[in-house]
């Protein structure tokens, strides 16, 4: 990638077994903005599978926009040459005391083609992580999020806490897809499990969230989140 300088913006399978309950399925009246939801353990590689992920959908012409949904708010970093980028929450907490509106160009930066935004939250001990997320998308809705015209919209979610703020996309439907990045250790598995048992109780609720599939990272050749995926019934 280029150098890092940093801009605002302002906007305008494989064969499966396709009876599995939590498999995403094609749908030719599908939405034009593809919103996916990438949920893992921590460190387990998803902001740089993300990065690499929206940096090629980038260079192929796809309008594409990375979203941070982490308080670490490191997602976006690899994109930005190390450099973090202003976070939603924290933005609109200076805007509000100011008494100034938060505008789409304080808070959505480009770099090579990839719109990034980080949601953030709160300090260390002094809130909740969840909420603080419902906040970052209550404040995108306000900015008019879903009228962007983005080709696909990348959701970063970490994946070992059981929170409704973090669930929340499964949960309102905020996504079409989600896909689980994982290796053959028990603790990222563990995770997955649980990705898909949400996916499956929102699902029976009427929810129509379904999981793409799984990213192997860090594969040491063990077979095991081949052979789970094999019995979830979602592909690699």
């Amino acid at each position: 990638m280029s150098d890092a300088s940093v801009a605002s913006y302002d906007p305008i399978t494989n064969d499966q077994d396709t009876s599995s309950s939590v498999l995403a399925t094609s749908d030719e009246a599908a939405p034009k903005t593809q919103i996916i939801a990438i949920y893992g353990k921590g460190g387990i590689g998803k902001s740089f599978t993300l990065a690499n992920l929206s940096y090629m959908m980038a260079q192929t012409d796809k309008k594409t926009l990375l979203i941070g949904c982490d308080p670490k708010s490191d997602t976006t970093s690899l994109l930005f040459g190390g450099k973090a980028c202003p976070t939603i929450i924290e933005t609109s907490s200076k805007k509000k005391a100011a008494g100034e509106e938060t505008q789409v160009g304080d808070v959505c930066f480009v770099r090579d083609g990839v719109f990034a935004m980080e949601l953030g939250g709160p300090e260390v001990g002094r809130g909740c992580g969840g909420r603080g997320i419902i906040h970052g998308f209550e404040t995108l809705e306000k900015l008019g999020f879903h009228d962007w015209d983005f080709d696909y919209v990348l959701l970063d979610f970490l994946g070992d806490v059981v929170c409704g703020g973090f669930g929340l996309p499964i949960a309102r439907d905020m996504c079409q897809k989600v896909i689980v990045v994982a290796s053959n250790d028990l603790q990222s598995l563990y995770v997955a499990n649980n990705v898909c048992s949400a996916v499956e109780y929102f699902r029976k609720l009427g929810g129509n969230v379904g999981v793409a599939g799984m990213v192997i990272n860090k594969d040491d050749g063990t077979g095991e989140a081949s052979a789970f995926c094999k019995a979830v019934g979602i592909p690699v």
